[in-house]
């Protein structure tokens, strides 16, 4: 097995400064009840914090809009919501870490009765209608509007409680990227048409983030080729569609794309064997996040996604060798840091092991 040095080595990403290349991937645990995190959340961050993880990305976290969330005990970053943020960001810094929120709005997946507003409907970008009744609410421009400030207020709230930086949820079939596919944006207007038109919402969001926390608090942009509902879909057929998608978002303002993943070891287009972050730091002129089914080569760790045997071939060594060759610039680990938050020293000590391999039963608590 190779070294694992690579990962532990300082990098810097654009404004941000990370002691090493391991980044906590955002993932939804849904345990802040009333939208407020409390003591086994803020426990649960300086832990990963304690145990040299460069940059925590939080779960995803609603911003101030009564559509925004789409699921019981998810926290907000509005009201009470950031004063459990703000013991967070004080304990994961004492710690010596450094963190970000991840800001969300779920849209047209979100169903009538979750809290805080069980009234609200869906809101996407195309209006949607069942027997007479609506299913979705197609926003109008105020809609959009107050959305958008609604992220802006959120990036500024960030930085005022200190975090290091904000990632914005444009991934995964929710709202930004809702916008971004043809088949849930029929829109005739300026938000829709082709992918540029497709793409203006996003980058409004991202402007309007920037205008709020200016020019130099870094803002990273989560994105990916495939949707949960659909992991074979693809937003961008050639790089050529890539370059275009990926430099409006970076002119409106994003300093770091993180670019989601299943595999970090698939090759995005034919002819290289480049990932998805590989292509996206060759387009365009900012660092990129890499993600997806990290683990070890080894017997002790399959970290992997529907048990898929192929990720015991391509582990850590494999991951070092990519880093160093200049394919992306930091690493987001998921599900192995849900099972244990001594991932990183761990692997830095060789003490493989002692890692406690992931299962789901782990979700049903925070360690």
């Amino acid at each position: 097995m190779s070294s694992s040095t690579s990962l532990f080595k300082p990098v810097q990403l654009g404004p941000l400064a990370l002691k090493n290349a391991i980044v906590m991937a955002p993932m939804t645990r849904s345990f802040s009840p009333g939208g407020v995190p409390n003591q086994l959340v803020i426990d649960y961050y300086r832990r990963r914090a304690e145990n040299e993880v460069g940059l925590i990305i939080t779960e995803g976290t609603v911003v101030n809009h009564e559509g925004a969330n789409g699921y019981p005990n998810v926290p907000h970053f509005y009201g009470q919501g950031l004063d459990g943020w703000k013991e967070v960001v004080d304990a994961v810094h004492a710690a010596g870490g450094k963190i970000a929120p991840q800001l969300w709005h779920v849209g047209n997946v979100r169903r009538k009765g979750v809290e805080p507003v069980p009234e609200a409907p869906a809101y996407g970008p195309s209006q949607v209608e069942k027997d007479g009744e609506i299913i979705i609410k197609g926003m109008s421009q105020e809609d959009i509007n107050e959305v958008v400030s609604a992220f802006a207020q959120a990036a500024a709230d960030a930085k005022s409680l200190g975090f290091d930086a904000i990632e914005l949820h444009g991934a995964h079939g929710y709202l930004i990227d809702q916008f971004f596919w043809a088949g849930s944006n029929k829109r005739t207007d300026s938000y829709g048409g082709d992918l540029e038109a497709r793409s203006k919402f996003a980058r409004e969001v991202i402007a309007a983030c920037r205008v709020a926390v200016g020019p130099e608090f870094p803002i990273i942009f989560r994105w990916s080729q495939w949707k949960q509902q659909d992991y074979t879909a693809r937003l961008c057929e050639t790089p050529e569609e890539l370059q275009a998608f990926l430099q409006g978002l970076v002119d409106a303002g994003a300093d770091i794309l993180h670019c989601s993943t299943r595999r970090f070891w698939v090759e995005e287009f034919e002819g290289s064997n480049l990932n998805l972050a590989g292509w996206a730091k060759k387009l365009v002129d900012v660092p990129v996040i890499t993600v997806g089914s990290v683990g070890l080569n080894s017997d002790f760790l399959e970290y992997m996604i529907e048990n898929d045997s192929t990720a015991e071939t391509h582990g850590v060594d494999e991951l070092c060798e990519r880093l160093d060759a200049g394919e992306f610039d930091a690493v987001a680990v998921g599900r192995a840091l849900i099972a244990d938050p001594e991932w990183a020293t761990k692997l830095r000590d060789g003490r493989f092991d002692e890692i406690v391999g992931f299962n789901r039963e782990q979700l049903k608590s925070l360690v």
